[in-house]
C-alpha cells in the first residue's frame, strides 16, 4: 500500500517547480561499457540512474559500500518477501560475494552480476518450494492444535535448512487454509435455515479450503515460473537503488510509466482504485476522486480484493494475481457491472458492486462548500479534495480559483467562521497553495525551498489584500500531505486559525520531477525505452524554519479519527519509512502573525472539556488502540481462537461504525449555498451525489467538534472586538 499511497502523493506534485537544470548541474552519460564494448540495456540503465542520484537528487547517500548493503537487504526482502523461499545459507552466499560490490556495478566498474546470481538460486529454490507446497496441501489440517503464524517477516530469519523451510511454509499454508475453511463454516451457519440447503461434512469444507489454497499457490507460482522475466527482477532491483535513495525517488520501466500517465490523464474504463501487490494479496492503494469505487463509500485504502466477477458470473480468485493482471480483469467496457470481495483491514469481507465508468475528474474532484448551522451562527464549510491545476489549460480549474469563489459565496451568506476540510487531501499545485493561504493572511511569506546547493528561497503572497477575516479552522489528517501540509503549516505559523485532527499529517516535505534515461532522447523526455527516473529535488520548509518533512504539521486540537488511525499500524506516513529524509530546520523567515491572532490555549481548553464528556471519542480511541494491538501480524491457527478473535474484531468495527456518525436527532444542520440550489438541476447522478455528501457531512461527528471549536473562536473574537 505504500507504493502506491507514494504514487498518489506524488504525481500531484510532479509539476510544483519547474525546475531547469543549467550549467550548474553535470550529468556524465557514460558512452562505453567495460573493456571498450558497447554497454548493454542493463548497464545503461544502472550507470544513468547512478550518475542521476550522485548529481542531481537532492541529499543522496555515497554509492559505497554502506549503500551496497542497504540495496542488498532491500533487493532480497522484495524478492523473496516471506522468507520461505531462499535459504540462509543462500543469503550468506551471495553477501559474501556481492554485498559489498553492488556500488561497483552501479558506478560502471563492474559488469551487472548480482542480480543474475540471485535469479539462477531464485529459480531452483522456487522448483523445490512448489515440491513443498504440494505436498503440504495433498493432507488435512488439525485446526484444534494450539499453534500461531508469525507474518511479521521482519522479525524473521531465513530457513536454516530444509526442515525449517517446509515448517514456514506448512504454517503459511495453514493460516491460508483456515480463513477459507472458517468463511465455509460461516456460509454452511447462515445458510442452513434455508430452502433446499445441504449440510456438508467438516472434513468435506477442509478439503474444499486446502483446494482453494492450492489454486492461489498454483497461480503464485505459475506466474512466478513462466510470467515474470529477467526484465522484471532487474526493474526490481534498480527499485531497490533508487528507494535506497529516499521513498519517493522511483524508477518506472517504460510498460509502468505508461500505466502511471494512464493513471494521471485518466483516459480508461474502471473503478477508479490504483492496485498494489502485497504479500500474495490484490490490495487497494489509492481511490481517485469521483470514481466508481470512491462515490461507492464502501471501497477502501488497504482492502485486499479476494474475487472479481464479470457481473453474475462466477467470481475470480485474485490471491496470487499480479496488479497488471489484476487490472486487466477489473478494466472492462463503460456500463458494465464488475463485482468485488473484499477484505477490510478489520478482517471482516464485503462484496461490492461498482459499475465501470471513465475515469475523469468530475464535480466532486473540485472545491465545494456548504452552509452549517450553529449556535453561534452560519459556519461556511469548504471542502478541497486535492490542490489541483490544469497545468495544460491557461483556461482550465485551478483550485486557488474555485476556492476563492466558494469564500466570497459563503460571505455573501454571511457566515461567522469557515472550515476547509483538507482530510485526505494529498497535496498538488505549490501556485495555488501559496494564491490560497494569501486569501486567509496579509502580504508575507508562505512557505520556504531549498535545493541540494543549500540556499533558501522563500515563496511569498504578494497581495496584501485579505479575501477572508473570520474564525477560520483547517481539518487535517495522516493523509493530508505535501501541498495540504504547507497550506497547514503557514496558518498555524502565521497564528491566523486552528488546525484540527489526527496528531500529525503525513510528513512529506519534498518535490520530485521525471527525467528520462535514454540518453539519445535527451533526459527532458520521460517516455523513452530505459525508463524514467522521478528524482528527489528539493525540500520545503514552514516559515517559522521547520521542515514539513517526517514530523508533517502537527494539530492544535487532536482527535482521534477512525479512518486512516484505525490502520496505524499499516505504517503509512512518512517517519514510518526508514530511507525518509530526515527532518531540519533552517532560518525562520520575517514574518508578522495574525494581528487578531486567537488564544490557541484557551480554544485547546474548552474543546478538552467537551472531549470529556463526549464518550464516542473514547470509546473511538479504545477501539482503535484494541484494533491495532491484534494486528501484530501473528494469527491463531486454532480454529477455535480465529473465530473467537473475528467474532470481536467484528463487534468492534460494527460499534466504531455506530460512533462515527452523529445519532439520529442530533445530525448537524448542513444546507447547500443558495447560490448552488440549481447547479446540478440538468444532472440527476450529480444532484444525488451533492445530496448524498451534504448528508454525510451532517452526521460527521469530526466536523461536529471543528463546528464546535469555530464557535469558541467567534465568541473569542466578539470579546476581543467588543473591548
Amino acid at each position: 500500500m505504500l507504493k502506491v499511497l507514494k504514487y498518489m502523493i506524488n504525481k500531484r506534485n510532479l509539476p510544483i517547480v519547474l525546475l531547469v537544470l543549467a550549467g550548474g548541474v553535470f550529468v556524465a552519460f557514460r558512452s562505453l561499457g567495460l573493456g571498450g564494448q558497447p554497454p548493454t540495456k542493463y548497464e545503461r540503465i544502472l550507470h544513468t540512474v547512478g550518475e542521476y542520484l550522485e548529481n542531481v537528487h537532492y541529499s543522496p547517500k555515497p554509492i559505497d559500500d554502506k549503500f551496497s548493503a542497504e540495496v542488498f537487504d532491500k533487493y532480497i526482502k522484495e524478492v523473496d518477501v516471506e522468507k520461505d523461499v531462499f535459504l540462509q545459507s543462500d543469503i550468506d552466499g551471495l553477501r559474501s560475494r556481492y554485498g559489498n560490490k553492488i556500488d561497483d556495478e552501479i558506478l560502471g566498474t563492474s559488469t551487472i552480476q548480482f542480480v543474475p546470481a540471485v535469479t539462477d538460486i531464485y529459480k531452483k529454490r522456487i522448483l523445490e518450494t512448489e515440491v513443498i507446497y504440494k505436498d503440504i496441501l495433498s493432507k488435512p489440517f488439525d485446526f484444534t492444535k494450539d499453534e500461531s503464524f508469525n507474518q511479521n517477516y521482519d522479525e524473521l530469519k531465513f530457513p536454516a535448512g530444509d526442515a525449517d523451510r517446509k515448517e514456514a511454509w506448512r504454517k503459511r499454508l495453514k493460516y491460508l487454509t483456515l480463513e477459507r475453511y472458517a468463511e465455509l463454516l460461516d456460509q454452511q451457519e447462515t445458510n442452513k435455515n434455508k430452502p433446499g440447503f445441504v449440510a456438508r461434512t467438516n472434513e468435506d469444507m477442509e478439503k474444499e479450503a486446502r483446494d482453494r489454497s492450492l489454486k492461489v499457490m498454483n497461480r503464485i507460482y505459475e506466474r512466478l515460473k513462466v510470467k515474470e522475466t529477467d526484465d522484471d527482477r532487474f526493474n526490481t532491483f534498480v527499485q531497490a537503488i533508487v528507494q535506497s535513495m529516499d521513498p519517493h525517488t522511483d524508477y518506472f520501466p517504460p510498460v509502468e510509466k505508461r500505466y502511471f500517465d494512464e493513471q494521471m490523464s485518466g483516459h480508461f474504463f474502471g473503478i477508479g482504485a490504483s492496485l498494489i501487490y502485497e504479500e500474495g494479496n490484490i490490495k487497494i492503494g489509492s481511490l481517485i476522486t469521483g470514481s466508481p469505487a470512491w462515490k461507492s463509500g464502501q471501497v477502501g485504502v488497504g482492502d485486499i480484493i479476494q474475487k472479481v466477477a464479470q457481473g453474475s458470473q462466477e467470481p475470480v480468485d485474485m490471491a496470487g494475481y499480479f496488479t497488471e493482471d489484476a487490472i486487466k480483469i477489473i478494466r472492462g467496457n463503460k456500463g458494465t457491472e464488475v463485482r468485488l470481495w473484499l477484505k477490510k483491514p478489520d478482517g471482516t469481507v464485503k462484496i461490492v458492486s461498482l459499475i465501470r465508468d471513465e475515469i475523469v475528474q468530475d464535480e466532486l474532484t473540485f472545491a465545494r462548500s456548504a452552509i452549517v448551522n450553529s449556535p453561534k451562527g452560519k459556519i461556511g464549510y469548504i471542502y478541497l479534495p486535492e490542490f489541483y491545476a490544469d497545468f495544460d489549460n491557461p483556461k482550465g480549474s485551478r483550485c486557488s480559483i474555485d476556492v476563492a469563489k466558494e469564500i466570497l459565496k459563503l460571505k455573501e451568506q454571511h457566515v461567522e467562521g469557515i472550515v476547509l476540510d483538507l482530510r485526505d487531501n494529498g497535496g498538488g499545485s505549490l501556485y495555488d497553495v501559496v494564491q490560497m493561504a494569501g486569501y486567509f493572511v496579509e502580504q508575507g511569506p508562505i512557505v520556504q525551498v531549498r535545493d541540494r546547493d543549500g540556499k533558501p528561497s522563500i515563496i511569498p503572497d504578494h497581495d496584501k489584500t485579505v479575501l477572508y477575516d473570520g474564525p477560520f479552522a483547517v481539518m487535517v489528517n495522516e493523509l493530508s500531505a505535501s501541498a495540504s501540509e504547507i497550506f497547514a503549516a503557514a496558518i498555524q505559523d502565521y497564528h491566523r486559525g486552528i488546525i484540527i485532527g489526527s496528531t500529525s499529517t503525513y510528513g512529506k516535505g519534498t518535490v520530485q520531477r521525471p527525467y528520462g534515461l535514454d540518453k539519445s532522447l535527451g533526459f527532458m523526455d520521460a517516455n523513452g525505452e530505459l525508463g524514467t527516473l522521478k528524482l528527489t529535488l528539493q525540500k520545503f520548509y514552514r516559515i517559522n524554519g521547520g521542515s514539513t518533512q517526517l514530523r508533517g504539521v502537527a494539530s492544535d486540537i487532536v482527535l482521534p479519527d477512525i479512518y486512516p488511525d484505525i490502520y496505524e499500524y499499516s505504517k503509512i506516513r512518512e517517519k514510518d519509512n526508514p530511507d525518509a529524509l530526515p527532518w531540519d530546520e533552517i532560518p525562520k523567515a520575517d514574518y508578522t502573525p495574525w494581528k487578531y491572532a486567537y488564544d490557541v490555549n484557551t480554544i485547546k481548553g474548552m474543546s478538552a472539556e467537551r472531549l470529556k464528556s463526549n464518550n464516542s471519542f473514547g470509546l473511538i480511541r479504545q477501539d482503535e488502540e484494541w484494533l491495532s494491538s491484534i494486528q501484530d501480524k501473528v494469527y491463531p491457527l486454532s480454529l477455535k481462537k480465529y473465530q473467537e478473535e473475528q467474532k470481536q474484531v467484528k463487534a468492534t468495527v460494527k460499534q466504531l461504525q455506530t460512533l462515527s456518525k452523529l445519532p439520529a436527532g442530533n445530525e448537524l444542520s448542513v444546507q447547500s449555498l443558495p447560490q448552488d440550489a440549481h447547479k446540478y438541476d440538468e444532472d440527476k447522478n450529480k444532484a444525488e451525489r451533492f445530496q448524498n455528501w451534504l448528508k454525510d457531512k451532517r452526521s460527521d461527528v469530526w466536523l461536529a467538534e471543528t463546528v464546535n471549536v469555530v464557535d469558541d473562536m467567534i465568541a473569542q473574537k466578539n470579546l476581543v472586538y467588543n473591548k
